[in-house]
């Protein structure tokens, strides 16, 4: 992937925060990846308010049969894991 250098304004207390975890290579792709993060969350919102002028807003009924999904899958995700934990 191409990439480009630019310059950014950030207040100097979240730098350092940054410089803390990872060396100064780091901090660039560190950022990058805080960039890719936010505008992955904002193209999902946009997609999240085009669904809900197309089909209407979500039910708590539906947001609620979504979050059990959720967690049943997390349930399922966690018993499979203890089991291979178990067979190693």
């Amino acid at each position: 992937m191409a990439t480009r250098k630019i310059t950014i304004t950030m207040p100097e207390d979240l730098v350092e925060s940054i410089k803390e975890r990872v060396d100064a290579r780091g901090v660039s792709s560190y950022i990058a990846a805080a960039a890719a993060h936010q505008d992955a969350m904002d193209r999902l919102r946009e997609l999240a308010e085009r669904l809900e002028g197309e089909h209407g807003a979500v039910t708590e009924d539906e947001q609620q049969a979504a979050l059990d999904r959720i967690a049943a899958i997390d349930g399922w995700h966690d018993e499979r894991h203890s089991h291979s934990g178990e067979a190693a």
